[in-house]
């Protein structure tokens, strides 16, 4: 299974549309991907795709299960958009890490251990999740915390949106220091599967902070925030937005589509996995074939 976290120490750089337009890559080309979005702000992926219904009610949601108060299946949380499997967010990540201190400190005093970045991954194993999906996608935060660490946890990969500035190049340099820490701290291994720049102006100066990011780069998509700010009112992915809300399709919007295709088919092939049913890049009309 491919499994990867999309994280960048800087905010507003797309991490969350990067996501959510991998993910839907990921489905076209007939894999079946999981998304589990850990961003407890409003702005979130369950936002992005319109699932956030019931973020506010008193539902079952990730965090009872990450706490071992479930109050049904796990395969009961997930809702399913444009052939993705995804784990709504739900307001009761705001206070993960209380949740996961008290559940430590009532495990501890009965003589038990609790792993507080290991509940994620222990509640998808628990599920089944590596045998019945192809592609786990986990959306953290950008601040450090329990969020991202269980995300790292269970992925142990990321693929780091970049915005080619000044803020973007000072997030670069920090990650390799905080992939170190994250590895001491989690003891796992933690790999860098690809950097993607957005928002690029070809300006001399982004020129030459691309120059300087050591991890691959399949695609440097350009600046697109007419085409993200549509999928934020539709809510849905660029794909269904071009295809459907459109009044014409515009070449170099296809042009970003297909970017995502090819990082999504560069991310497969990073784990050895081929995609039954790849589109042609960018290809609107492609038949996405059911898993």
């Amino acid at each position: 299974m491919l499994a990867y976290s999309t994280y960048s120490e800087a905010g507003g750089v797309g991490k969350t549309t990067t996501a959510a337009n991998l993910a839907v890559a990921h489905a076209r080309a007939g894999l079946k991907p999981l998304v589990i979005p850990l961003d407890p702000q409003d702005g979130d992926l369950s936002r992005l795709f319109g699932i956030d219904t019931d973020r506010t009610e008193s539902v079952d949601n990730l965090v009872r299960h990450m706490i071992r108060r479930p109050s049904g299946e796990f395969d009961d949380l997930i809702r399913t958009v444009e052939g993705v499997d995804i784990v709504p967010e739900h307001n009761m990540l705001s206070d993960l890490a209380e949740y996961l201190q008290r559940e430590k400190d009532q495990a501890e005093a009965m003589g038990e251990a609790f792993g507080m970045h290991a509940q994620l991954l222990r509640v998808l194993r628990e599920a089944g999740v590596p045998d019945k999906y192809d592609v786990l996608i986990c959306d953290p935060p950008a601040t450090e915390g329990p969020h991202l660490y269980n995300a790292i946890h269970a992925t142990r990969s990321l693929v780091i949106p970049v915005e080619p500035s000044a803020k973007g190049r000072a997030a670069v340099e920090g990650l390799e220091s905080l992939v170190a820490g994250l590895e001491e701290q989690l003891d796992v291994e933690v790999g860098v599967l690809a950097a993607v720049p957005v928002g690029f102006k070809n300006t001399r100066d982004q020129r030459t902070i691309l120059e300087e990011i050591d991890y691959p780069v399949p695609e440097i998509i350009g600046e697109r925030a007419s085409l993200m700010e549509g999928c934020w009112m539709q809510q849905c992915s660029a794909f269904e937005y071009v295809r459907e809300h459109r009044d014409r399709q515009r070449d170099y919007e296809l042009e970003t589509l297909a970017q995502f295709d090819r990082i999504a088919r560069h991310l497969e092939q990073q784990v050895g996995i081929e995609a039954p049913n790849p589109p042609n890049p960018g290809d609107l009309n492609h038949e996405v074939l059911s898993v």
